[in-house]
């Protein structure tokens, strides 16, 4: 008999035979027989314990390398546009390894997110530690979902984060990925269900503690896929980059271009300077000047930069973080307009008439130095009379001439007639920790108006110049709403106590007048917020189709280029339109204009809904010390399911389940968007003031569950199993005949409160 192998002899067998890993494959290979398996068992075993070898059914291998065939995740392509691929059961301690894939003619397309089968093998001295040869393509990657881990003696379950979903999911042992009870954990479908009716995961990730304060944005960032750490090549490049000597360039350093922001901002993207025209031709007119960082400078077409920024397609803001499209050194450095720096910059100087309409506009490739950084507050204190050390020199030369300005623009506004939506924004206040210590609306001051109206200008003055030089752009482009939405609106207009003009073609002066109806009134808020849910959603795109909301034929986003792509796709158009520099537009970008304004499109709404999402769940985190207390809030929707309010102290909402109202049944009205009692008549309706209770607050998944109290000073009783009972049927026509007085009196009590 053959002696035994060392320990040493059976890692490198291993190692060099990675198919021929099985127990009986090393027996044979030594010659081992008879009683010395034995012994071979318990050196596996040893190896296994001490780290050295991993087991997987029958077969051994290291740990840290992958076996011969593996199923991985396509990648995105390089710089050089190879292929590459990610392991999806890797167990080393290391980094994942990188795989190259070897493509054959014969091969299907593959694009990022398919899953593979690959035979690999193992490199050394190369950028990637394997090559893949594709053996065949499997399904799409498998549904992921965040949850809470809760360990089990075999497994062990998640309870999933997200709203409205309440499915549990079941984790073998050798699925958990070591997560810890308790943790929050990223997880994929992993097999049929079990005989419990329950779907199999295996975790893939293990993200932390989720009652830290802090991870309420990093469940948004994981949950919606937001890509939020910047590749070391990308990194490179931005640290690389140095600042812009003056050149060719416009001289605009003695132009006394202030930048004014919110005081917490982290990057300065625009500056602004006015002086009345000196034109003769022009009495009364105004000179503005609007002055954009210079990012086409540094993210050059088919850089890593570029590549980068256009994955990402926006910043994302949260309450704690910022999630940048471009790196640090780019976005809060030499892409941010600093007091007192040089900076590259585009800017448009655009002529006013004494009524605010612009009369001509002029675009420079330039170099700045803005003399000072002024919050909103510091702004609007100076122009009202407070001015500061700071602000006390810039009041008459500068700060003065700017709210002149936008006053005219106010005027043309009026003529223009965009809609005119008021809507308070919330602002969430942090402790050092990130806890939440209060919720408040924001002050909306003339300073926060005029940037408004100087970049709305500012941008429009962008698509027409792209568009008299023929040149291709990307459009911000929204639509008009569609009939049903706009019936909708017209149906809680109705059951508000409101008008809205019917038959006519829809201009945003209608939608004006109806706004200004509720203004002042108790439905003020819910108005608002009806025509906005009434509006399409805004995209961009290469073709024109005009700004409903804006009342313009020609827009595109032009003054935030640090913090969205579609800005620095118009700026790299006005550069080519212009002959400034060979960092322009190109062809190829051109070609490829219709699939990047779906993909930033898409990027836009991504950032959208996991901003509210970690929204809500910072909401639900500071109302669940509050669970028990009244509130007073407006339904501001209607399901068959129940009845969403919005509380009036936070701007929450939160859902009052149909089960838990009154002890009877209630009947949905679609098309009226009411819950009708069957036995009182009782009718509950969109911009009713009502009381209601904390019932529950979950801040894992955002979730807010309210118990209704009072509806208009008509006192609920408590639900009971009766009201649990579905009957069928309409409602009797005495509860009709109640519904419609009281909808009388309601609104009645409306016409009263505003003719007062």
């Amino acid at each position: 008999m053959a002696d035994l192998p060392t320990k040493a002899d059976i890692l490198q067998w291993i190692s060099d035979n990675p198919t021929l890993t099985a127990k009986r494959d090393i027996a044979r290979a030594f010659g081992i027989k008879g009683q010395a398996r034995v012994d071979l068992k318990r050196m596996l075993k040893e190896l296994e314990e001490e780290g050295n070898l991993e087991k997987r059914k029958k077969t051994y291998r290291d740990p840290e390398t992958l076996p011969p065939v593996s199923v991985c995740e396509i990648v995105r392509p390089d710089a050089d546009g190879d292929l590459y691929a990610k392991p999806l059961e890797w167990t080393g301690d290391g980094r994942e390894p990188r795989i190259l894939i070897v493509e054959r003619q014969s091969d299907t397309a593959l694009g990022p997110g398919d899953r593979v089968l690959l035979r690999l093998t193992q490199v050394k001295g190369e950028g990637h530690a394997y090559e893949g040869r594709l053996i065949r393509k499997l399904t799409r990657t498998a549904a992921r979902m965040l949850g809470i881990f809760r360990a089990e003696a075999e497994g062990g379950r998640i309870v999933p984060v997200d709203k409205g979903s309440d499915k549990e999911w079941l984790v073998r042992a050798g699925d958990t990925h070591g997560a810890r009870d308790g943790e929050l954990v990223e997880a994929e479908r992993a097999g049929p269900k079990d005989r419990m009716g329950l779907p199999r995961a295996r975790i893939l990730d293990r993200l932390g503690d989720p009652s830290a304060p802090r991870a309420v944005s990093l469940i948004a960032i994981a949950q919606h896929g937001i890509p939020d750490h910047f590749p070391d090549d990308v990194i490179a490049e931005a640290e690389a980059a140095e600042p812009v000597p003056l050149g060719d360039r416009t001289d605009l350093r003695d132009l006394p271009l202030i930048t004014i922001d919110p005081s917490d901002a982290r990057d300065h993207d625009d500056a602004v300077y006015a002086h009345a025209d000196d034109d003769p031709k022009n009495q009364g007119g105004h000179v503005l000047w609007v002055a954009i960082a210079d990012v086409a400078h540094y993210v050059r077409p088919g850089s890593e930069l570029d590549r980068e920024a256009r994955k990402r397609g926006n910043s994302t803001y949260f309450p704690d973080r910022v999630v940048p499209m471009l790196p640090e050194a780019l976005s809060g450095d030499l892409c941010s307009l600093h007091e007192g720096a040089e900076r590259a910059c585009l800017a448009v100087r655009m002529v006013l008439d004494r009524e605010g309409t612009k009369i001509g506009h002029q675009f420079h490739r330039g170099l700045m130095r803005s003399p000072a950084a002024l919050s909103y507050e510091e702004a609007q204190a100076a122009h009202d009379g407070q001015p500061t050390d700071k602000t006390d020199a810039l009041v008459e030369p500068v700060i003065t001439p700017l709210f002149n300005a936008y006053h005219a623009l106010r005027t043309a506004r009026h003529t223009r007639q965009p809609l005119e939506l008021d809507l308070p924004e919330r602002r969430i206040e942090l402790s050092p920790e990130g806890r939440v210590t209060s919720v408040a609306f924001r002050d909306r001051l003339d300073a926060h108006r005029l940037i408004e109206e100087f970049m709305v200008l500012a941008n429009v003055a962008a698509a027409e110049e792209l568009g008299k030089r023929r040149t291709a752009l990307l459009y911000r482009v929204h639509e008009e709403p569609s009939p049903d939405k706009l019936e909708a609106l017209r149906e809680v207009a109705g059951a508000s106590g409101f008008t809205m003009a019917k038959g006519q073609v829809l201009q945003t002066r209608h939608l004006n007048q109806l706004l200004a109806q509720a203004q002042g009134t108790e439905f003020d808020e819910l108005i608002n917020m009806s025509t906005l849910r009434s509006m399409t959603q805004a995209y961009y795109s290469p073709e024109n189709f005009g700004h409903f909301g804006l009342a313009l034929k020609h827009y595109a986003h032009f003054t935030s280029p640090i913090r969205r792509y579609a800005d620095l796709v118009v700026h790299r158009a006005l550069i080519a339109a212009h002959g400034w520099g060979k960092d322009g537009l190109t062809p190829h970008d051109i070609e490829e204009l219709p699939q990047t304004g779906e993909h930033i499109s898409g990027t836009e709404r991504r950032s959208m809904l996991a901003e509210r999402d970690t929204t809500d769940r910072y909401l639900a985190a500071f109302l669940s010390e509050r669970v028990g207390s009244e509130m007073t809030g407006r339904i501001s929707g209607v399901q068959k399911f129940g009845l969403f309010v919005k509380l009036d102290e936070t701007g929450a909402d939160g859902l009052v389940p149909v089960r838990g109202i009154g002890d009877e049944y209630f009947h949905f009205d679609a098309d009226a968007q009411t819950l009708m009692g069957d036995r009182t008549g009782l009718t509950l309706g969109l911009g009713q003031r009502v009381t209601v209770r904390i019932a529950e607050a979950v801040p894992a998944t955002g979730g807010l569950v309210l118990d209704l109290l009072d509806a208009e000073g008509a006192t609920l009783s408590a639900p009971s199993s009766r009201a649990r009972t579905r009957r069928s049927g309409p409602p009797p026509k005495r509860a009709k005949g109640k519904a419609k007085a009281k909808k009388t009196v309601r609104e009645r009590k409306v016409k009263r409160t505003r003719r007062g």
